[in-house]
């Protein structure tokens, strides 16, 4: 299997996995401050959304890469 197959798997995966989910959620932490013994954090939780149009052009891509043959 060569690298152009995998990378074209990949981007199949990676497509249909953006339609299924929309987007992922990750926890940032901001602030921090320490008080003596006392320890204070600010932990804000952030969403990224990824369009639908991403998601069915990394298909697009991937599928074309996948069964278009170069000509050698």
């Amino acid at each position: 299997m060569n690298g152009i197959k995998i990378l074209a798997i990949v981007l199949i995966v990676a497509g249909i996995a953006a339609l299924i989910y929309g987007g992922f959620t990750y926890t940032s932490q901001t602030h921090r401050t320490e008080i003596g013994p006392l320890e204070l954090a600010i932990k804000e939780k952030n969403t990224v959304s990824i369009p639908i149009w991403a998601g069915v052009g990394a298909i697009i891509v991937g599928a074309g890469m996948l069964f278009i043959r170069k000509k050698t």
